[in-house]
């Protein structure tokens, strides 16, 4: 699983990660690529010097900036006769349990066919973003590699400390893992380091493993899965769960929010009882049947 950074398309980039993903099928990998530049592409066809910030204007260069995602895609793999297709998800399409089923099928139809596809949230019609760990759950990936401008994550910002150090590996849930992060990194793009440790968190839930690292490494993918240490490996100390509860740990955005008493909480933690209504002492926000909330102690 990779992505693609956010400055627009890089053809050359493109065509040379289209290369080894090909080499990687023909070792039996199959490969989802998450390009995350159609607001960046838009930007720059649109001949705009900056990223602008109303909704609307972004809305609009995403839509310009997805067609040129497809066609740089299916240019990129077409000379080692792979065919790729385009996937727009939304945040309320991995919510919605329904609709994340049907994505999932879909998905795991166009690679047991060979094809490639290419996920893009769409942002033509939503604000919220949705998340590569999301989608890593979603398609019950063994591993996330993110492809970025930085070489892997360091001990602190390599752009200001230049003595800063590469971690080869560290636990995904290492307590200080957002604050070696720092801040986001592009202003034409939305990324930056703190965006892809919350993509290798959440990947972790389901066990998968995550590589941060330069895409302009060469032959980065193939290296990879020959077991060469290049960038940084997130490790996962989870096992795969039910699909789910996959779906349920995958969340963002909850509907409202229980709180219950310190006997509900000591039940629902340790004994993994079911949630009574003698327990609730508190309800917020408007929820129905089948949709997610929280559930907080006092």
């Amino acid at each position: 699983l990779v992505t693609a950074g956010g400055k627009g398309i890089d053809q050359a980039a493109l065509d040379r990660w289209a290369a080894q993903i090909a080499e990687l099928g023909k070792q039996g990998v199959q490969t989802v690529l998450v390009s995350s530049g159609a607001i960046a592409e838009g930007i720059k066809r649109l001949g705009w010097s900056k990223r602008p910030t109303a909704i609307n204007e972004l809305q609009a260069a995403a839509a310009v900036g997805q067609t040129g995602i497809a066609q740089a895609y299916e240019a990129a793999f077409a000379p080692h006769g792979i065919r790729t297709a385009q996937i727009l998800l939304t945040h309320d399409d991995l919510s919605n349990r329904t609709r994340y089923l049907n994505a999932r099928s879909t998905l795991q139809t166009l690679l047991s066919k060979g094809i490639v596809p290419v996920i893009n949230e769409n942002d033509t019609v939503t604000t919220d973003e949705i998340k590569l760990g999301d989608v890593t759950n979603l398609i019950e990936a063994d591993a996330l590699v993110l492809l970025t401008d930085q070489k892997g994550l360091y001990d602190s910002d390599p752009r200001k400390n230049p003595q800063a150090k590469l971690i080869p590996t560290i636990a995904a849930d290492h307590p200080d893992l957002e604050s070696m992060a720092g801040g986001a990194g592009s202003s034409v793009g939305t990324g930056g380091m703190y965006t892809k440790v919350t993509a290798a968190k959440r990947a972790a839930l389901s066990g998968a493993a995550t590589v941060v690292a330069w895409g302009g490494e060469p032959d980065v993918l193939v290296r990879l899965k020959q077991g060469e240490s290049i960038g940084t490996l997130f490790t996962s100390a989870h096992s795969r769960v039910a699909a789910r509860k996959q779906w349920l740990l995958g969340h963002v955005q909850t509907a409202g929010s229980l709180t219950v008493d310190s006997g509900a909480a000591k039940a629902l933690t340790e004994q993994h009882a079911s949630l009574l209504p003698v327990g609730c002492i508190r309800a917020d926000g408007h929820f129905h049947r089948g949709e997610l909330v929280a559930i907080l102690d006092t």
